[in-house]
């Protein structure tokens, strides 16, 4: 395992471990295979498959590089993770809404790691895993709702609480030991990750009922869904 981890030097003031050159390489692996999978889990529900299939890993991916680069613009940054974005998680829900929930949660899981090989430093397995595939991957969960009316919204949301869940629990048990004496580790975590989720998404929800904004967003679904 030691071609795979080594030790950071306290990249967070304590034991924490980075992944070598070789590990980064198989997560990039895992993240195109994710996409390949979401595309042929699309690929199954089309009579045009190659075409949307191609369109699918293409959108996909584009989704991804500007989520990363939204994620980049940091409007407010907490000090153990977690920041308010240039609504980043804005492009992931986008695509679950318009390809519905496997291909959404494929490309959310993919989003995460690339989340996580931009700084791959993390304590345990475990904690990783919650606050990487399974947090960002929540966000897929929007799929679920691409058919309702406000699916977007209500998608969104649902996705939100989804990554909030998982970055509270990974608050919970991993980062315990930095909440503020006489608070209860949970609540601390549950301060810390809507201090800057909420923001967020309030933000994101305000810009994407500016009817310019609908009308763009509405237009753009018709190219990745149905042309």
């Amino acid at each position: 395992m030691e071609n795979f981890f080594v030790t950071s030097g306290g990249a967070w003031g304590d034991g924490s471990v980075r992944l070598t050159a070789a590990a980064v390489g198989m997560v990039v692996t895992v993240i195109l295979l994710l996409l390949v999978t979401a595309a042929l889990i699309r690929h199954k529900h089309t009579k045009d498959k190659a075409v949307l299939t191609t369109k699918q890993l293409v959108y996909s991916a584009v989704a991804i590089a500007l989520a990363v680069a939204g994620s980049m613009i940091k409007l407010y940054e907490m000090p153990m993770g977690g920041s308010v974005t240039m609504m980043s998680m804005f492009f992931i829900v986008l695509i679950a809404y318009w390809y519905g929930p496997y291909v959404g949660v494929m490309t959310a899981v993919a989003y995460g790691l690339v989340q996580f090989v931009t700084e791959p430093v993390f304590y345990t397995l475990p904690q990783m895993l919650l606050d990487y595939p399974l947090a960002f991957g929540a966000l897929g969960l929007a799929g679920f709702f691409h058919r309702k009316r406000y699916g977007f919204q209500i998608g969104y949301i649902a996705g939100v609480c989804g990554r909030f869940v998982f970055s509270t629990l990974s608050g919970w048990i991993f980062f315990a030991s930095y909440a503020p004496e006489g608070m209860h580790p949970l609540v601390y975590s549950v301060a810390y990750q809507a201090s800057y989720l909420i923001p967020e998404v309030l933000v994101t929800l305000i810009v994407v009922s500016i009817p310019s904004v609908a009308k763009a967003l509405a237009y753009v679904k018709t190219r990745a869904v149905y042309d």
